[in-house]
């Protein structure tokens, strides 16, 4: 009785983990059959292009200006989405004043924004060094 239970629990696992990979397979399968010239993909190897033809089960894309190549419909993995737009400084200010003093947590995304406010001068001769020491040996205070 109890490996009757196993067996059951063990089978039904199965059939729901094949039939998600079923609903996976069809939608990437639909996906492939509605790409139209225009559309913006990466295939499976990672390569990002543009459709530019459509003919039976070869897909031509085009990854820079004049490159076409020609892939196989089952290599284009994913439909690329165009990036959103960035939300106005003036948009920002609003979203910054409506958060609570106790919430001044300061996000990655800020701490990249502003990592180049602070400008470095490098020198592009050695003029602004200071003179070596006359024994020869690097100065070492």
């Amino acid at each position: 009785m109890e490996l009757m239970l196993i067996l059951a629990i063990a089978l039904g696992a199965l059939w729901l983990m094949s039939s998600r990979t079923r609903k996976q397979q069809r939608a990437a399968s639909e996906f492939r059959n509605n790409l139209v010239a225009g559309d913006e993909v990466m295939t499976a190897s990672g390569l990002l292009g543009t459709v530019v033809a459509v003919e039976d089960d070869v897909i031509t894309l085009e990854s820079s200006p004049g490159a076409q190549t020609r892939w196989i419909r089952a290599a284009i993995a994913k439909k690329i989405e165009p990036p959103v737009d960035e939300i106005d400084d003036v948009e920002d200010d609003e979203l910054e004043d409506d958060v609570d003093d106790e919430d001044d947590v300061v996000s990655d995304a800020d701490r990249i924004s502003h990592a180049n406010d602070d400008v470095i001068d490098v020198p592009d001769d050695l003029s602004s060094l200071p003179p070596a020491r006359k024994d020869g040996e690097p100065d070492t205070k």
